[in-house]
Parts: structure tokens; C-alpha cells; sequence
């Protein structure tokens, strides 16, 4: 098996690094980075029978012991929960929580796109070519992840924010615009942890994912995909059609590691500098839904 190596992720308010704790690594790590477990792999990973029992049982009362184990293992923070941890009548009511008014607030600036989510951040401000790379040595096509309308954005820019088990697993409009067309895609359930990335499989283009073009204000047409992942039972996507303001629900993960996506034209936006450093020096940045993200350019 590979020699352990850690993720790391910088905190944007702190500014200070950290090691991520992840759950079921082990598992993982055996899974994708073990020679002896390609055939379980793929039958984990690829179908959606596993994930989807996953799923029933984290949508039963059942799982409910869950909860505060959870919460102790990756230091949730409870007070910005809105409604009391008792109310929960299964874990995943409480994975896809809402939060109390006022706890993500966000630039209002006609000109400010903030981040659609809570989680660690990965951003490529020139997609020059057909490829991006949120894992080094290891491409990723935008044809493939967008099959049919990757032209427009090619030589844009990109966004991956990977959510895990410890955020908050709703995700928002980054700007106010009307949706134009929306698609599911269906495909595999591989994990989204660096760990998985970094053993080869074409997440982005191979995972469940599902596609939503929406016209802004000011930047241009934006493609906002949810990624879905192993554990993931569904993307909920609350809001499918017409006009949107700036931090709107768009919807939710039920449990399981998760992405969003967001993909720009050319020429529409300007990534925020330290988004920008951290990830051409390789490494994820913590941020938090309604944060500053990028401008209109």
C-alpha cells in the first residue's frame, strides 16, 4: 500500500495550515490506493447499490446514534445549528442542517461572486486548454465533465469546492441570474477525497453529476455542477428554474464526501489573489459559503 500522506488545507481566516481529518479513510485508502483492490473498487465505487443502502439507512431513524459521534469526531460546531440537535429524526437530517440567520454573511456588491458552498477550494483562473488539474500529474477533461457544452468555456476559468462530512452541505447561487437549462448526468460514485483524485479515476467527468446553466447579471453565463460521490444517497436541488438572487438556495447533499463546480466564460471573471496563490502552490483553502471569491471582471 502507498505511504500515508496527509491532506492538507490552508484555513482562510487563520491563514494557518491543518491536516484534515478524514472519515473512513482507512477504507479509502485501501480502495484506491491498495493493487490488490481493483475488482472492489469498482464494485463499490462505480455502482450505486452500495450508496444508495448508504443512503436508505442515513435516512432512517436508525441512524440517528450517528449524529453525536460525528460531531465529536470532526468538531462540529453545534450553535450555528438552526434548529436544536434533538430535532433530527435521522442523520442525514442532520448532514443537510440549516444554519441559524446571519451565520454565513456575504458581500451584497453587484460585482462580488462569493463562494456557492462551505468547503476547500481549488481554483484554475485560465482554462487554456481542455484539461484542468486539481490534483498534480493527474487531468481532468471539461469535455468529458460537460459533454456538449465545453466550448463556451474553455479558455474561462474554474472553481472546484469540495465539501466534507463537517460542513455545511447546502450550496448557494454565487450571483443573481436566471436559469437557462439544467441536466442530470448519471455516472460513478467514486469518492471525492484527494485520496481518490490523486489515485487517477476521472471524477469529474465519470462521477453522477448534474449541470446548471445560469445567465448572471454581470459575469457572463456560469455552468454550476454538483458532483455526487460515494455515500452521496442524492443531490437535492431545491431551486431549478428562473430568476435568482445572489445566496439562494440552490440545494443539498444528503451524507457523503461532495463538490461544486462552477465554471465561467472567458474573459467574465478575476479569481480572489489568495484563492489563486494557494492553489497554484497545490493547496486546498478552507472557505466558507458567502466569502469573497472572485470579482466581475
Amino acid at each position: 500500500m502507498s505511504q500515508k500522506q496527509p491532506i492538507i488545507v490552508i484555513d482562510r481566516e487563520t491563514g494557518k495550515e491543518f491536516e484534515e481529518t478524514v472519515l473512513g479513510e482507512k477504507w479509502i485508502r485501501w480502495a484506491y490506493q491498495d493493487s490488490s483492490s481493483g475488482l472492489i473498487e469498482k464494485l463499490m465505487f462505480r455502482s450505486a447499490v452500495l450508496s444508495k443502502v448508504m443512503g436508505w439507512f442515513f435516512d432512517n431513524s436508525l441512524s440517528k446514534g450517528q449524529i453525536q459521534k460525528t460531531i465529536d469526531e470532526l468538531s462540529i460546531d453545534t450553535s450555528e445549528f438552526a434548529d436544536p440537535q434533538e430535532s433530527f429524526g435521522s442523520f442525514n437530517e442532520f448532514f443537510y442542517r440549516h444554519l441559524k440567520d446571519g451565520t454565513r454573511p456575504y458581500d451584497e456588491g453587484a460585482d462580488t461572486i462569493v463562494s456557492p458552498a462551505d468547503g476547500r477550494v481549488l481554483v484554475l483562473p485560465q482554462l487554456d486548454e481542455d484539461t484542468f488539474i486539481p490534483v498534480k500529474g493527474h487531468p481532468f477533461s471539461i469535455r468529458k465533465m460537460l459533454p456538449g457544452i465545453a466550448d463556451r468555456f474553455i479558455g474561462g476559468a474554474l472553481a472546484i469546492v469540495r465539501l466534507c462530512p463537517a460542513d455545511y452541505h447546502r450550496y448557494h447561487f454565487p450571483c443573481a441570474g436566471e436559469i437557462v437549462d439544467a441536466k442530470d448526468i448519471p455516472g460513478a460514485y467514486h469518492s471525492v477525497s484527494p485520496i481518490a483524485l490523486g489515485a487517477g479515476p476521472d471524477v469529474f467527468g465519470e462521477n453522477k453529476r448534474s449541470y446548471t446553466l445560469v445567465k448572471t447579471e454581470n459575469a457572463g453565463t456560469m455552468c454550476y455542477v454538483e458532483v455526487g460521490a460515494f455515500g452521496v444517497g442524492s443531490i437535492v436541488n431545491t431551486k431549478t428554474s428562473g430568476h435568482v438572487e445572489k445566496m439562494d438556495e440552490k440545494g443539498y447533499f444528503k451524507f457523503g464526501g461532495s463538490t461544486v463546480v462552477v465554471v465561467f466564460e472567458p474573459g467574465t471573471v478575476n479569481f480572489s489573489e489568495d484563492l489563486v496563490a494557494n492553489s497554484a502552490a497545490g493547496k486546498e483553502t478552507l472557505v466558507k459559503v458567502g466569502q469573497p471569491f472572485a470579482t466581475v471582471a
